[in-house]
C-alpha cells in the first residue's frame, strides 16, 4: 500500500509539472500574440522586458530570464526550494515558449483594429496562467515571486500585491512609448490579470476543514501527515445507531491541499465519510500568523 501511494505521489508531481507547463505556455501565448504586437505594457519582469525591447532592442526572453534569476536567488532564502524549483521550471518553460511565439507572431498583429479586445485576451491568458501556477506552488516569476514573499509574512491579497508592484512598471513605460493610450491599455490588462490571479489562486490563501470518519483512520492520518504534510487531530467518536467506537480525524488545510487529502482518503478507504467546509481564517502552526496586536495590548502600549 505504501509503495502504491509513493507511485501515485510521483505521478501527481509529474502531473503538476505538466499543468504548470501548459499554464506557462498559455501565459506566453497571451503575451506574445496579443500584447507585445500592440505595444501594450504589462507589469513585473515581463513589463520591464517589454520596455527594454522597445527602447534598446534586446529580445524579451533574455531580459526576462536574467531578472528572474536575480529574484529567484533571493526567493530561495525566503520561500525555500519547493516553491523555487517549481518556479524555476515555470520560468524556463515561459522563456522557451516566448522565444517560440516571438518567431510565430513577431510580424503579425492579432485584432489590429481592436486593442481593447487584445488587452482582454492577453490579460485572461496571462492571469489564468499565473493563477494556476501559484495554486500548484509555482510562479511565472517577477511580481508573482514578490507577492509570494510578501504574503508569507503579511496577510495581503496576492492580486493586490501584484497590482501595487506592476502599476509602477506600467506607468514608467510612458518614458519609452510616449503614449498615455498604451499606458491606459496596460492598466486594463493589469486589472484583468489581478482579478484572475485572485480568482484562480484563491486556494493559496483560503483554508478548509475536514472531518473524516473511517475504520482506517490511523492509516489515513499517517498518510495525510507524510503525503500532504498536514497534521491531524483524532477525536474519539461513537456511532449513535451501532454504538461502535470509531476514530474521527479533524484536519485543517489550505484549499489547494484539498485535492491531496481527498486522494489519500480515496486510496485508503473509498467508503470513508468525509465532510469538508470553508473557514474564514486559520492562525497558528503552519498557517497565517497573527500580524496585528490585540486591542488590549495596543491600549496598554498607549498608556
Amino acid at each position: 500500500m505504501m509503495s502504491n501511494r509513493r507511485k501515485k505521489n510521483k505521478f501527481r508531481v509529474v502531473r503538476d509539472y505538466i499543468i504548470i507547463s501548459f499554464a506557462m505556455i498559455a501565459g506566453s501565448l497571451g503575451w506574445c500574440a496579443f500584447l507585445l504586437p500592440h505595444h501594450i505594457t504589462i507589469g513585473g519582469v515581463a513589463g520591464i522586458a517589454s520596455v527594454v525591447l522597445w527602447g534598446m532592442g534586446i529580445p524579451v526572453q533574455y531580459t526576462y530570464f536574467a531578472l528572474n534569476f536575480l529574484l529567484l536567488s533571493a526567493a530561495l532564502v525566503v520561500l525555500g526550494w519547493n516553491f523555487c524549483i517549481r518556479t524555476i521550471w515555470a520560468v524556463i518553460v515561459f522563456t522557451l515558449s516566448t522565444s517560440f511565439f516571438q518567431d510565430v507572431f513577431g510580424g503579425n498583429v492579432i485584432f489590429a483594429d481592436q486593442p481593447f479586445l487584445a488587452c482582454v485576451m492577453g490579460g485572461v491568458l496571462m492571469g489564468g496562467g499565473m493563477g494556476v501556477a501559484l495554486q500548484l506552488g509555482a510562479s511565472s516569476g517577477g511580481s508573482d515571486v514578490i507577492a509570494a514573499m510578501v504574503h508569507k509574512y503579511r496577510d495581503y491579497s496576492l492580486g493586490h500585491v501584484i497590482l501595487a508592484c506592476d502599476l509602477c512598471v506600467i506607468t514608467s513605460s510612458y518614458l519609452v512609448l510616449g503614449s498615455w493610450e498604451k499606458v491606459i491599455y496596460g492598466y486594463i490588462v493589469l486589472f484583468v490579470m489581478s482579478y484572475l490571479v485572485d480568482y484562480v489562486a484563491n486556494g493559496v490563501r483560503s483554508s478548509v476543514q475536514f472531518f473524516i470518519i473511517s475504520e482506517k483512520w490511523e492509516e489515513i492520518g499517517q498518510a495525510i501527515n507524510t503525503d500532504v504534510d498536514r497534521g491531524c487531530t483524532v477525536i474519539d467518536a461513537r456511532g449513535f445507531y451501532t454504538g461502535k467506537p470509531v476514530g474521527m480525524l479533524f484536519v485543517i488545510a489550505r484549499r489547494s491541499e484539498s485535492r491531496g487529502i481527498f486522494e489519500v482518503v480515496n486510496d485508503i478507504d473509498p467508503k470513508a465519510f468525509v465532510s469538508q467546509s470553508a473557514v474564514s481564517g486559520v492562525y497558528g502552526m503552519g498557517f497565517d500568523k497573527l500580524k496585528h496586536l490585540p486591542r488590549r495590548v495596543k491600549m496598554e502600549e498607549k498608556k
